[in-house]
C-alpha cells in the first residue's frame, strides 16, 4: 500500500519538472527475480528507476542508518529497501538480494557505488548476487537531473534498460564473473551512448 502510494505520489511530483522519457521497457523479463543494474550520478536516479518500472516493486539496499530510528526503519522497510553498511558490507549484503530475487523479485543496484559523472570501474556486487541467485542482470543508464538544483532547471530525465545478461553455465564461476562483469560494463557504457544522442 505505502510503496504504490508513494511511487504514484513521487511520478506526480517529479513529473512537475519534466516527464521522464523510458526506453527499452520491453526488454525487463516478464517474470522470475532478476537485478537491474543502473549508473548512478545522484539521489534523484533512485527515484526515477522505481518509477520507471512500476507497477513492478523495485529492492534496493540503503545505507544502515536510515534503520536506526523505529520511524525511518518501518518506512525504508515499506519502501522495499534493506539496510547495508557501507564502510563493511557484510554477508548481509549479498544473501538479502539473493533471497529476495530467488522469491521471483526485482533489486535495484548501482554497481559504480558512487555518484558520479566520471566513468569509473564497475563493483562485483551486482554480478555476484545474480551469479548466487542465478538471476540474469538488466543494465539500464540514466541522464537527467540529479539533485534539487538540476530539477528546477528542468533537466529532462531519460532511463533507457538494455537485453538482459544471462551467465553462461559452462563456464567456471571465476570467467563466467568476469564474462559478466565485462559485458555488463560494455553495455552500460552502450546504453549511456545511446542517451547522450538521444537528449
Amino acid at each position: 500500500m505505502i510503496y504504490n502510494f508513494a511511487a504514484r505520489l513521487l511520478n506526480i511530483i517529479l513529473s512537475m519538472f519534466g516527464r521522464i522519457k523510458v526506453n527499452g521497457k520491453e526488454n525487463l523479463p516478464k517474470s522470475d527475480g532478476y537485478v537491474i543494474a543502473c549508473t548512478h550520478t545522484g539521489w534523484v536516479d533512485i527515484l526515477w528507476l522505481g518509477i520507471s518500472v512500476f507497477p513492478t516493486k523495485l529492492h534496493f539496499m540503503a545505507k544502515k542508518e536510515l534503520f536506526e530510528t523505529a520511524f525511518t526503519k518501518w518506512l525504508m522497510e515499506q519502501l522495499n529497501a534493506f539496510p547495508v553498511n557501507r564502510e563493511n558490507p557484510g554477508p548481509s549484503a549479498i544473501k538479502i538480494p539473493r533471497n529476495l530475487i530467488k522469491e521471483g523479485k526485482v533489486v535495484g543496484i548501482f554497481p559504480s557505488g558512487t555518484r558520479t559523472t566520471e566513468d569509473v570501474p564497475l563493483k562485483r556486487g551486482a554480478v555476484t548476487i545474480a551469479n548466487l541467485a542465478n538471476a540474469p542482470i538488466v543494465p539500464a543508464a540514466y541522464i537527467g537531473p540529479n539533485n534539487f538544483k538540476d530539477l528546477f532547471k528542468r533537466k529532462k530525465p531519460s532511463i533507457i534498460f538494455g537485453e538482459p545478461i544471462y551467465m553462461e553455465k559452462d563456464l567456471p564461476k571465476k570467467e563466467r564473473i568476469n564474462q559478466m562483469m565485462h559485458e555488463l560494463e560494455g553495455k552500460m557504457k552502450v546504453l549511456q551512448t545511446e542517451l547522450r544522442e538521444h537528449t
